[in-house]
C-alpha cells in the first residue's frame, strides 16, 4: 500500500485519533481501512490533540507481524476550535476540564467575567494548545449552567456541533415578510391540482407537513400516483438570508420532544407547511405505473394544490387494520371517502416494497427508539417505535419520487445533488464476516442479496436485532455528491433528496434545480453557476448531517440516562449489543444501551478475541458475543454524561460506583512546569447505535 508522502522529509499526512489513554492513532489521507492506520505511542503525538490534521514520520521499518509505529512531527490543521467541559478554580485561576475524554486538560480559561462559578459547564475559544511548559489556554465563549443539569449538557452538545436554536434578526424579518397564503400572481404557469383528492400522513405532533399524496389509476388501469412536495423554493430565494441561513444548517435536528429547524416556523409551520384546506405552492411528480409497479411515465411540474385531509400515521394504520378497523367507527365515517384510496395505496406500497426487495434493496430492522416527555420536558419513558402499514407506504412513495427526479435530471445531463450509498468496503465486509459467524451464519459475499439473506436468517431469533444493527454497522455511510453513484441500500441506480425542503438543503437545491429546468431558465450561466452550487452543497450539507447525528445522538443518552436514573437497581432483559476489551455494551428492548464493564463479570480471567469480536472466560467456560442474550441489572446512570453502566443480577454495584465517584473527581491543574496534558480515563465510547438514514 502506497502512503501520501511530503516530498521534502518523506513524511505521511492523515487525522489524529486520539485515546482516553495517552497513546493514539493516524488515520492516512489515502487510507481505505483500519489496517492502513499507523500507532502513535504515547509522548510521541507532538501536541496533536484529537481530531488535527498531522504530519507522521514512521519509527520503522514495515515487517512482517509489526505494529506500523510513527511520531507526530507537525500539526497542520487544529479540529478543536471551542471545547465545551466543567469549570473549577485553583488559587484564584479559572480552568476547564474537557467533556470529551479524549481531550488533554485542564485548560486555563482566560476571562474578565464575573460571577462565572465553578460547577458550571462553559465553552472556551482556544488561543493555545500548550506546551510541554505551559498549559492549553482559551477564552470564555459561552456558560450553560450548572454541570449537573441536563439542559446544560443539551446546550453544550448544541454549541459544540455548531447548531443554533435563534434565527438571525436578517432571518427573522424575511420570513416574517413572507405571505400568509398563496398570491394570485403565484399561480400563473402552475398545474392546477385543487380539485384532486390529496392527502398528508405525518405524526399526530407534525406541524412541518412538506409532503403529499394522491393515487388514482388512468384509462388503462395503470396507477397514477402523485407525490406534491411543498414548494420551499419559492420562499428561500437563492442568496438571500433565508437561503445562506439554511446552507450553514443543513438540516433539522430533532431530539426528544424538541426540534432546531433549518427555516423558522412562519415558513415550516406556516406558508411552506400543506395544511389542509388552504391553497399551497408544490412541485409535483406525478408517476404513471403498471400494476407490477414499473415506472412507465412521469411529469414533474410547479403545481398549485389544496389538501383534502391531515391524516396521521396512527389513525391511518387503525383504518387499515382489517381487524382493528371496526374498534373506530366514528373514524371510519369520516374518511369513508378516502378509504378506498388508502386501501390503493397500501397495496400499491406493497408491490413497490417487493419490487425493491428483488432488485437488492436491504430491508434492515426498523424500529427506533424514542424519548417520552411530560410538560416539563423530563423524560419519563423511552419506547420503540415499530413501522406501520401507513409509515410504509409514504417511505415507498417518497422513494419512488426521489428516484424518478433523480433519473430524470441525470438524464438530462442537469446538476443535481445525489444521495449516495456505496458497497461495503472490504474492510467492513471481513469484520462483518467475523462478527456473525459465532451466532453461527457464514457471509460469503457483502453484497445486497448476501447480506438480505443473512437478515432473513435471523428474523425472529434472538439476535435479530443484534445482526441488523452489524448489518447497518458495516454498511458505508450515506452522503451527497454532486455525482451520480447510486444507493447501494435501496438497490437504486439513481437517487436523490427531493421530498423534505423544509428540514433538508439538499432537496431545497433540487427544488432550485427543477424550477430553473422548468421555467426554461437551467441554461448557460445559470447552469454553471447551480452546477458549482451542488457540490458546495453536497460536502456542506453531509458535514452538517453528521454534527445533527451527533449532537441527536448524544442528547438522546443523556436523556436516557436520566429515565435510567429512576430505574437504579432494577433488572433487564437485555442483548450484548458490543463487545470489547475493557467490557460488554448492552442493549434493551427499550434501545437504551449501557456498558457491563469486564471488572463486573464473575471470576478473575477475561481474554478479549479481537478475530472474533468475543470475550471469552479463563478456560473458556464462558463466551460473550454480538446477540447473547444477557440480564443486567442498572448500577448507575449519568444525565451529564449520558452513561449508564450495568452489573450482573447479585452482583454488588456500590464498588463500581465508588470507582466511578473517585474517576469522575475534578482533577487539580497540574504545575506549569510539569503540564503534560494528560488524559483522563476511558468511559463509554460515543456512538454506539445506528439509525436508517435514507
Amino acid at each position: 500500500m502506497l502512503h501520501m508522502r511530503d516530498k521534502q522529509a518523506g513524511e505521511i499526512t492523515g487525522i489524529y485519533q486520539a485515546t482516553s489513554r495517552g497513546f493514539g492513532f493516524v488515520t492516512p489521507e489515502d487510507g481505505k481501512s483500519r489496517e492502513d492506520d499507523w500507532f502513535i505511542p504515547p509522548r510521541s503525538d507532538g501536541g496533536a490533540w484529537h481530531g488535527d490534521q498531522v504530519r507522521i514520520q514512521p519509527l520503522e521499518e514495515e515487517g512482517e507481524g509489526r505494529r506500523r509505529t510513527a511520531r507526530v512531527t507537525a500539526v497542520t490543521g487544529r479540529a478543536n476550535k471551542t471545547v465545551t467541559g466543567i469549570l473549577s478554580r485553583h488559587n484564584r485561576e479559572l480552568w476547564l476540564q474537557p467533556d470529551n475524554d479524549k481531550l488533554p486538560g485542564p485548560i486555563q480559561v482566560l476571562t474578565k467575567r464575573r460571577n462565572v462559578r465553578a460547577g458550571d459547564r462553559a465553552a472556551v475559544a482556544m488561543t493555545s494548545f500548550g506546551s510541554s511548559k505551559l498549559p492549553p489556554m482559551g477564552t470564555l465563549r459561552e456558560v450553560f449552567g450548572p454541570a449537573g443539569e441536563r439542559e446544560s449538557a443539551v446546550a453544550a452538545i448544541l454549541y459544540q456541533n455548531d447548531i443554533s436554536r435563534d434565527f438571525p434578526d436578517a432571518v427573522l424579518d424575511e420570513a416574517q415578510a413572507a405571505p400568509q397564503a398563496v398570491e394570485e400572481a403565484a399561480l400563473a404557469g402552475r398545474l392546477d391540482l385543487r380539485d384532486r383528492t390529496i392527502i398528508t400522513i405525518d405524526g399526530a405532533a407534525s406541524k412541518d407537513l412538506d409532503d403529499a399524496v394522491s393515487l388514482e389509476k388512468d384509462g388503462r388501469g395503470r396507477w397514477v400516483l402523485g407525490v406534491h412536495i411543498a414548494d420551499v423554493s419559492h420562499y428561500v430565494t437563492q442568496g438571500s438570508a433565508l437561503d445562506l441561513e439554511a446552507w450553514e444548517r443543513g438540516t433539522s435536528v430533532y431530539f426528544a420532544d424538541q426540534v432546531v429547524p433549518m427555516l423558522p416556523k412562519e415558513l415550516s409551520n406556516g406558508i411552506c407547511s400543506l395544511n389542509p384546506r388552504v391553497d399551497r405552492l408544490a412541485l409535483s411528480c406525478i408517476m404513471t405505473l403498471t400494476p407490477e409497479g414499473e415506472v412507465v411515465d412521469h411529469t414533474i411540474a410547479k403545481s398549485v394544490i389544496r389538501t383534502t385531509e391531515r391524516m396521521t400515521y396512527e389513525d391511518c394504520n387503525l383504518l387499515l387494520d382489517g381487524q382493528r378497523r371496526g374498534q373506530a367507527p366514528a373514524l371510519q365515517e369520516r374518511y369513508q371517502d378516502i378509504l378506498p384510496m388508502l386501501e390503493d395505496m397500501a397495496a400499491l406500497s406493497k408491490v413497490l416494497e417487493g419490487r425493491r426487495r428483488r432488485r437488492g434493496a436491504l430491508e434492515l430492522d426498523t424500529k427506533e427508539s424514542y424519548v417520552i416527555c411530560d410538560e416539563s420536558g423530563a423524560p419519563v419513558d423511552v419506547a420503540v417505535h415499530s413501522q406501520g402499514v401507513s409509515e410504509a407506504l409514504i417511505e415507498s412513495f417518497m422513494l419512488a419520487a426521489n428516484e424518478c427526479v433523480a433519473e430524470h435530471l441525470n438524464r438530462l445531463d442537469k446538476p443535481c445533488v445525489y444521495r449516495v450509498h456505496e458497497k461495503p468496503s472490504p474492510d467492513k465486509a471481513e469484520a462483518l464476516r467475523t462478527m456473525v459467524a459465532p451466532l453461527g451464519y457464514d457471509l460469503k459475499e457483502a453484497d445486497g442479496p448476501s447480506l438480505q439473506k443473512l437478515l432473513d436468517a435471523s428474523r425472529g431469533k434472538p439476535e435479530e436485532a443484534a445482526v441488523s444493527m452489524m448489518v447497518l454497522r458495516a454498511l458505508m455511510k450515506a452522503r451527497y455528491d454532486g455525482e451520480n453513484l447510486g444507493h447501494f441500500g435501496l438497490g437504486a441506480k439513481y437517487y436523490c433528496h427531493f421530498t423534505s425542503p423544509i428540514r433538508r438543503y439538499p432537496d431545497l437545491m433540487v427544488h432550485r434545480i427543477l424550477t430553473a429546468l422548468l421555467d426554461g431558465k437551467l441554461t448557460g450561466q445559470r447552469e454553471k453557476k447551480l452546477a458549482a452550487a451542488v457540490q458546495k452543497a453536497a460536502v456542506q450539507s453531509s458535514q452538517r448531517e453528521i454534527a445533527a447525528q451527533t449532537a441527536e445522538r448524544e442528547i438522546e443518552k443523556r436523556y436516557m440516562a436520566e429515565f435510567m436514573r429512576g430505574h437504579l437497581g432494577e433488572t433487564f432483559a437485555g442483548t450484548v449489543s458490543g463487545v470489547t476489551r475493557f467490557g460488554l455494551f448492552v442493549m434493551l428492548p427499550s434501545g437504551v444501551e449501557g456498558l457491563l464493564p469486564v471488572e463486573a463479570l464473575p471470576g478473575q480471567g477475561w481474554q478479549y478475541d479481537e478475530s472474533h469480536l468475543t470475550l471469552v472466560s479463563e478456560g473458556g467456560g464462558v463466551s460473550y458475543t454480538f446477540g447473547s442474550p444477557l440480564e443486567v441489572v442498572c448500577a448507575a446512570a449519568d444525565p451529564t454524561t449520558g452513561q449508564i453502566d450495568f452489573t450482573l443480577p447479585g452482583v454488588d454495584p456500590a464498588p463500581r460506583a465508588a470507582r466511578r465517584e473517585k474517576r469522575e473527581e475534578a482533577p487539580r491543574p497540574p504545575r506549569r512546569e510539569k503540564h503534560r496534558g494528560n488524559r483522563r480515563a476511558m468511559h463509554v465510547p460515543k456512538g454506539r447505535k445506528g439509525r436508517k438514514k435514507r
